[in-house]
Parts: C-alpha cells; structure tokens; sequence
C-alpha cells in the first residue's frame, strides 16, 4: 500500500525534504491498533489512517503485546526532515475492556465530553499544572485534535466488532520525561513529559530560508491579482478567515513567524499594501516590536500583555497575575474580568499598528486584523479597513 506521504514534499533549494507524521497521529494509529487486536487477538501489521489533512498514512505497530483484557503497541514517529525534538519517539497505546460507568466518569474528571471510551496519559505524557491551557489542571498534555483522532479511531474499531461496552486508552511515551526538558513544555506548566499534538496530523518540513523564499513566491504570485495580499501566520489565522471573511482561505500567504520579514519583502516587491489576520498569540509580540515570532527569538508575550493594561489602568495585583499566565487567552481573561479592557485592547492594536508601519516605513499600507480563538476579534489597526475594502 502506498504511503500518502510518499509524494509530499517540498523542494528548497537543491535539496527535497519530506513530510513527516505528528505526535497524534502516532497516538491515534496506535491506538486503531491495540483495539483491533484487543477483539481480534491477532497481529496487525498496517494501519490505515487518514489525518485531518486528508492524506492517508500507512503506519506499522510495533512493541506489540496481549494481556486478557487488554492490547497494546507503539507506532515510531517519523518527522520527516523537519528538525523535530520528537523524531524517532515511540509513541503507544495500551487499550482495556472497562465498564462504562469508569469511562465516563474518567472522562468528566478532566472536564471532556464524557462517553465510553475514556483516554489517559501513561509515562512521558505531560500533565497540566497550570491554567490556560487547552486542558483543564490535571488533564494529559493530549491536544483537542489529537484526541479527537484517538477517540474517532477507537470508535471504528468499536463499531467493526459490534463492541458496545467501556474501553479505556492510555497513551505512553517513555522517552517522553527526558524530551520534555528540551520543549516549552517545562514553562507553559506541563510536568513530567511531552504534549500529544498537531492540528493536520502532518509535520511539514521548515527551514528559515526556504520558508522565506517561498513567502516572496507566494507574495510575487497573489501581486500579480492584486497590489494588496492578505497575510496570516498559519493555521488559526487561516480558520479565523474561512469562518469570518468573505474570502478563500487558502488565498492568504502565509508567513510563518517571519511578521518582518515579509513586510520587507513586500516593500521590495513594490506591494501596494499588506493586511495581517492574525492571533494575539503571536501579534502581542508584535507589539513590543518583536518581528520575528518564534518563541526561541522571543517571547515577552506576557510582559507586554501586563505592560498594555498597566498603561489602561489595571492594578499591580492584577499585572502580576498576567505575567505568571502561560496562554494569552488567560491573561486576556484576568484582563476582560476588569474596566480597562477595551482600553487595553486599543492599546495594544495602537501599537502592533504603529510597530508595522514602522518596519515598512511607510513604503506601503499596512494593517493588522487580531482576534482570540476564545474571544474573537480584538481589534483593527488604523490601516485594516481601507486594505479590506481593496481586497474585496
């Protein structure tokens, strides 16, 4: 059977570098695994798994192993040729008959949608100690789309065997614990191992160069339809788009973390104007002056957040509390339960606003449109409405 990734790759330079596979769709084959042998008590050699991205992957189990009333295996993670600190990992999953009762109580402990089959951190999967995050404390470091794979994969296998009963999944990763340390993992208050994640089930292969190249392809390309491109970082902003803007989605550039470098490329290729859509994730960096958004360059994200709503008002006790959050979305909510949001928020946009034209020196217009998963759109800079009316 062929691999869908055996086409998918990407050419920079004189090199061809391959796609790779993500933490969840290791957890999420292994896991197609262990119940298929747990009601079949046979070995399986292949599994079939199509990703969020819509390829399909053919993975093999490995470490495969019985008890009574359990199976497990592990699937190897393959990164392809991104430089991923999770390349070669073991990922497993162990599968066990539980009464349903268990499995929907196991489920409501970490505040998901409770239902018969409940999923589980084993060793050298994190855990969550601190607010913020997209799991509640307590919950594994296993990512919604991740376990949205695992447990859809699970539920097929249910649905083939006629199985109507409680299956826990606990998903492992031994060689975790020693990984994390070399993550974000430590400072975003996820203890004791990695996070199970991706939200497309494929890692694409990145090089500072190439990505940068291909940006200044990208932005040749769309200048050819017009003299204003739309921008976004990646996928959160390409999904605030397809739900919020009458435009394709896939028309936008996307610029990775290179916010700067793109804005130059912009003013040499004599654009007229550029609109970022983009998560307060990565433009609060901005708006310190930060133009390259990769965490390992900077990340004052929280120290600029506290430093804008000093600036609305907001009082010490308050401030200390954003700069210990982990997430921009907690520390917009210590933020949004006080009378200076708005001013904070306008604060904020002033000066991604006024940073970007900085760096474009005025050579073209420039805008920003910044929104939160959880709270929406947060603002526009001066520039955004005029670059939207001349992208429509």
């Amino acid at each position: 059977m062929k691999n869908g990734l055996v086409d998918k790759y990407i050419i920079r330079g004189d090199r061809r570098l391959r796609f790779g596979y993500t933490t969840g769709s290791c957890a999420a084959a292994a896991a197609q695994a262990a119940a298929r042998m747990l009601f079949s008590r046979q070995a399986v050699d292949v599994v079939r798994l199509t990703t969020p991205k819509g390829i399909t992957l053919f993975l093999e189990p490995t470490e495969l192993t019985w008890e009574e009333q359990s199976a497990g295996c592990a699937i190897r993670k393959d990164a392809g040729d991104d430089p991923d600190v999770t390349d070669g990992l073991l990922v497993y999953a162990r599968v066990r008959k539980c009464g349903r009762e268990e499995c929907l109580q196991q489920m409501e402990q970490f505040g998901w949608s409770p239902e018969a089959i409940s999923l589980r951190g084993g060793e050298g999967i994190g855990t969550v100690t601190l607010p913020g995050l997209e799991q509640p404390i307590g919950a594994p470091a296993i990512n919604k789309v991740p376990r949205e794979m695992i447990l859809k994969e699970v539920r097929k296998v249910c649905a083939e065997y006629g199985y109507t009963g409680g299956l826990e999944v606990i998903i492992s990763a031994p060689a975790g614990r020693e990984l994390a340390a070399k993550t974000f993992n430590p400072r975003l208050g996820i203890e004791g191992g990695i996070s199970i994640l991706g939200t497309s089930g494929i890692v694409e292969p990145m090089s500072e160069q190439a990505l940068v190249a291909t940006i200044e392809l990208e932005l040749k390309q769309k200048s050819l339809q017009n003299e204003y491109v739309l921008v976004t970082p990646g996928n959160y902003g390409t999904e605030y788009l397809r739900d919020n803007f009458p435009f394709d989605a896939e028309d936008a550039v996307k610029c990775s973390n290179y916010v700067g470098q793109t804005i130059d490329l912009a003013v040499n290729l004599e654009l007229s104007g550029l609109l970022f859509v983009a998560h307060i994730g990565k433009f609060v960096k901005v708006a310190g002056g930060i133009m390259n958004t990769h965490s390992r360059e900077a990340d004052a994200r929280m120290e600029i957040l506290a430093s804008a709503a000093l600036a609305a008002g907001i009082d010490a006790d308050r401030a200390r509390q954003i700069l210990e959050a982990v997430t921009t979305d907690e520390g917009l909510r210590i933020i949004r339960e006080t009378d200076v949001w708005q001013r904070t928020l306008e604060i904020l946009v002033e000066k991604i606003g006024y940073h970007l034209n900085r760096r474009a020196q005025g050579r073209l217009k420039i805008g920003a449109v910044v929104f939160s998963n959880v709270y929406g759109e947060l603002g526009r800079t001066e520039n955004a409405g005029e670059i939207l009316s001349r992208l429509m």
